[in-house]
């Protein structure tokens, strides 16, 4: 013999415990997925650090007169190493998190969620400040760089390249940081990090009229919705109440 299971209020018995159960049987939809803007955004900063990375890799280093390789920003190979070094680890973050993506609506585990959403907003903050930071002194080492040590212009446009995408790539991180930071402050107030749709009515949910003032009524489907409190005010009533001011 089955046990009796008693059934909440509100659907929540059919949703499961913050929507486990739905979410344990959502299906991919590749379409809507590639056209949401987060993973617009995404493969937007994962092409932005591989032409960062491969324009530092292919033409970032020239030799003169010697088997030396030197970077094009001021010589300075540190320049070329922080350049090489944030565009790999941003490509390689980039597709974990558009893996994270595709399961994030159908991980059954609230904390998993607010995991991944925590996850994704450190590190967006700390690839757009990185971006930042790479930025400012790419541009400044390639200012400092004297047309001498770069004869015939070698690697000057792949320089220009990676001084741009790395601007390029500010923005799309801190975009991303921004859209996480929305998801976690709004997951933490309301049920974000299990389902986002809203439980339909129930369907044996009978309507519930109650009336207001003006004469017109407001019906509700939801059986433990309580009726608004409302009284209907007798004008005749508010003249006899009223307080008369003492005379003087």
């Amino acid at each position: 013999m089955r046990p009796f299971r008693q059934h909440k209020p509100g659907g929540m018995e059919a949703a499961g415990g913050y929507g486990t159960r739905k979410a344990a049987g959502v299906r991919f939809d590749p379409v809507a997925f590639f056209t949401h803007p987060r993973t617009i955004l995404r493969l937007l900063s994962w092409v932005f650090s591989i032409v960062v990375f491969s324009c530092i890799v292919n033409e970032g280093y020239i030799n003169i007169g010697s088997e030396r390789l030197l970077c094009v920003f001021n010589n300075n190979a540190d320049a070329c190493n922080y350049g090489i070094t944030v565009g790999v680890a941003c490509f390689l973050c980039s597709i974990c998190f558009l893996i994270v993506d595709v399961y994030f609506p159908s991980m059954s585990n609230i904390r998993d969620r607010k995991r991944a959403v925590l996850l994704d907003l450190i590190f967006s903050g700390l690839a757009s400040f990185l971006w930042f930071v790479g930025f400012c002194f790419l541009a400044n080492q390639w200012q400092a760089t004297s047309p001498d040590e770069l004869p015939l212009a070698q690697g000057s446009d792949a320089a220009r390249a990676t001084i741009t995408f790395s601007f390029f790539s500010i923005l799309t991180w801190a975009v991303l940081t921004l859209s996480a930071l929305r998801r976690y402050l709004t997951g933490s107030k309301t049920n974000l990090f299990t389902w986002q749709h809203l439980d339909p009515a129930p369907s044996h949910a009978r309507a519930t009229p109650y009336p207001i003032p003006n004469g017109a009524t407001i019906v509700t489907t939801n059986p433990y919705q309580a009726p608004p409190f409302t009284e209907t005010l007798d004008p005749q009533k508010l003249t006899q109440q009223r307080p008369v001011a003492p005379a003087f």
